[in-house]
């Protein structure tokens, strides 16, 4: 095991890129496998199919690891191969064991390969060819000094079993990086300053344990990972870092709804599964989002019997029994209008849960009164109905995840942790971040 840091840099290669055309979902992947081996990533730089570009790139890299991915297509604008030869000096030559590959691959389609297509198996002579098991475009190893650099293709499937079955395993062997530990714990309720403020002294106290905090936003949840370097005894930091994860369950045992790749509607699955009960939506301003994360589940048919989509106050009436005079008096987005239709879509459904949202997602059609971003949000269940008033300032899409993920945290505590937790779940005001 290395004594030091060892870090990467990554360099993507694409037009596309540049003009927002791709989102680089790459660079942020990689990053993540990388530093799940002890790999820490110090720049990401994005650069035009130029090969001026990807030679200055090159030489502007000072780490121990030079990841490149794109470019490597059979189309003209894929030059990133033959700018290597350049930059390596060296020349391109075929490899018949690939070519064989590449017409297989275009047989079992029913075609036949262009010579672009065996062009494929042209590769630098200086470099280790990392196989491509999903595609025609193999990868490029480069050994200069002690540092390494590797070209692979920008298609995510292909790149990402290329990092899985090839380039992690042989960087690991390679460097042998610092082991390092983390756990991500997952929270919901509360902005990212105000959390903070929340765990300060907690967090002060990681420094005598020499661990490390990442506060890893996006909308709805805050992410905190907890990361230790194993110097000696990988066992003895693991326990290091579970103790103050535990100490944090106990601090905020509210906002944690989850760890690492977890989903709080995954989460709610599982707690309504365990207790074999159902559940209903009633959504208005969501327009039907919480029912697709609930069916994004795996099995939610055990559990998720149907929803209403009432987005007009007819259907309201109609489908959920919303009387006209409640509606006129308290308009839809309103503590009455919400409460009664969770109780309605439960009654009409036969479920033991429901949920219901009624709000201001804008951009239009706010007032003094109820801003955009007002929303309300009930759960009816055996013990009845609690409904409470969240404000999500952003935009439309904003405001219809933040209030999503609000209404199923509600959900989350009345299942996990009875009544009284029920009754205490944070709702993000006015300032949150989420």
């Amino acid at each position: 095991m290395s004594t030091r840091e060892i870090t990467a840099e990554l360099i993507s290669i694409g037009d596309e890129l540049l003009i927002g055309q791709t989102i680089n979902t790459n660079a942020g992947w990689i990053g993540a496998e990388l530093s799940s081996i002890g790999i820490r990533t110090k720049r990401v730089q994005t650069i035009a199919d130029d090969a001026a570009a990807i030679t200055s790139a090159l030489d502007d890299t000072a780490s121990d690891i030079i990841l490149i991915t794109g470019g490597l297509g059979p189309t003209k604008d894929d030059i990133t191969k033959h700018t290597l030869c350049t930059y390596f000096d060296t020349r391109l030559v075929r490899h018949p064991d690939i070519e064989a590959r590449i017409v297989a691959f275009f047989e079992q389609l029913g075609r036949d390969p262009l010579e672009s297509n065996r062009a494929q198996a042209d590769l630098p002579e200086a470099c280790e060819v990392v196989p491509n098991e999903r595609g025609t475009a193999s990868g490029m190893w480069f050994a200069k000094g002690e540092r390494v650099f590797v070209s692979m293709p920008g298609v995510p499937y292909e790149m990402k079993a290329m990092m899985r079955q090839e380039v992690l395993p042989r960087l690991r062997e390679r460097f042998r990086p610092p082991t390092i530990i983390h756990r991500t714990l997952l929270t919901t309720g509360l902005g990212e300053s105000h959390l903070a403020e929340r765990i300060a002294a907690w967090e002060t106290g990681l420094v005598a344990d020499r661990i490390k905090l990442a506060y890893l936003p996006s909308p709805g949840i805050v992410k905190l990972r907890l990361s230790a370097y194993a110097e000696q005894d990988p066992v003895a930091t693991r326990g290091r870092v579970d103790r103050q994860a535990e100490a944090l369950y106990r601090l905020v045992p509210e906002l944690i709804f989850g760890e690492g790749e977890d989903r709080l509607e995954q989460v709610v699955g599982l707690a309504l599964k365990g207790k074999g009960q159902t559940l209903a939506l009633a959504e208005s301003c969501t327009g039907g989002y919480v029912s697709h994360l609930i069916t994004s589940v795996p099995g939610s048919s055990a559990y998720y019997t149907g929803g209403v989509v009432s987005y007009a106050n007819a259907v309201k009436m109609e489908e959920l029994g919303i009387p006209s005079d409640m509606l006129e008096l308290n308009g839809a987005v309103s503590r009455p209008v919400v409460e009664k239709m969770a109780a309605g879509v439960r009654q009409a459904l036969h479920t033991d849960w429901s949920i219901a949202l009624s709000g201001v997602a804008g951009p239009d059609g706010g007032t003094a009164e109820k801003p955009v971003g007002t929303v309300w949000m009930a759960v009816a269940g055996p013990g009845g109905v609690r409904s409470v008033k969240g404000f999500f300032p952003g935009t439309r899409d904003l405001v219809i995840k933040r209030s999503a993920l609000a209404a199923l945290n509600m959900l989350r505590l009345a299942l996990l942790r009875g009544e009284e937790a029920w009754k205490q779940a944070p709702v993000p005001q006015e300032g949150d971040e989420l």
